[in-house]
């Protein structure tokens, strides 16, 4: 079998579990084709069978995208909060009779006490202002408002750290965060670069997302509770869990499993 007849998978990806899951997916055989939202570069394995594409895709893109490929099945890798990506993901499948997988990280496990869940960011934001400290998001550009509006409300400092990016500056802007309150930088960030950070703002509430083990959170939380802070996260969103996998290596078991016959050594 050549490699141009070999079944082709879109990886949805932009999380540091990309360029494993590519490679693992790309060793068995399978071209990949990683998809992500924008152009910020992002390390998607070095195998000659994965090749790279970026834009955000709607229903419709991605159904056309799927066809226009030639893919057997799509993988879902992206963050574990990307709720409007998964079911936009899960529909193009079901529109176009292909299988879904999702890659879900496994959340972080350490979850000791001192941490203060919210539901979601308006909860989060309420709770961030009890204490009246110096507030540090560490949840990405998007949901900033709820932030903005009640530190602003409460007159507590805010920052933000986030990405240097187009998109993270335009939706900065529309959530009204002023760049004195922007924290650039891209991750991995250690325990020593968040007390950094904390130290250097005077923090005394941190939020973080459950982005798992993967996603930094027990830096950002070591750090918190060293430096005395108050540790606030967001709750995963509720999803549809069906054909998740919180190991790769099973996701690409079931992935044979669907291709069936279709590779050479099987």
């Amino acid at each position: 079998m050549t490699k141009k007849s070999s079944p082709k998978v879109l990886l949805l990806g932009g999380t540091s579990e990309t360029a494993p899951l590519s490679m693992k997916i790309a060793s068995v055989g399978c071209r990949v084709l990683v998809s992500t939202a924008t152009d910020e570069p992002l390390p998607v394995g070095e195998h000659p069978g994965v090749g790279c594409r970026f834009g955000r895709l709607g229903l419709a893109e991605m159904k056309n995208l799927l066809v226009a490929e030639g893919v057997f099945a799509l993988v879902d890798a992206t963050h574990p909060y990307a709720s409007e990506v998964h079911q936009t993901a899960r529909h193009a499948c079901n529109e176009t009779g292909l299988p879904y997988l999702r890659f879900q990280r496994p959340e972080s496990q350490v979850q000791e006490v001192g941490w203060l869940f919210a539901e979601n960011h308006q909860e989060a934001a309420l709770l961030a202002c009890e204490t009246g400290r110096p507030i540090l998001l560490t949840t990405g550009s998007r949901n900033l408002r709820p932030y903005v509006q009640e530190a602003s409300r409460n007159e507590i400092p805010l920052y933000a750290r986030i990405l240097k990016h187009d998109e993270s500056i335009t939706a900065s802007n529309d959530a009204g965060l002023e760049k004195s309150q922007r924290i650039f930088g891209r991750g991995p960030f250690t325990y020593e670069d968040n007390v950094a950070l904390i130290r250097r703002y005077r923090i005394g509430v941190v939020v973080s997302k459950e982005s798992g083990r993967a996603g930094g959170i027990n830096e950002k939380w070591r750090a918190a509770r060293d430096e005395g802070c108050t540790f606030v996260v967001v709750k995963r969103p509720l999803v549809e869990q069906g054909n998740s996998f919180g190991c790769m290596d099973d996701l690409v078991r079931e992935l044979l499993q669907l291709i069936g016959g279709w590779l050479p050594f099987q």
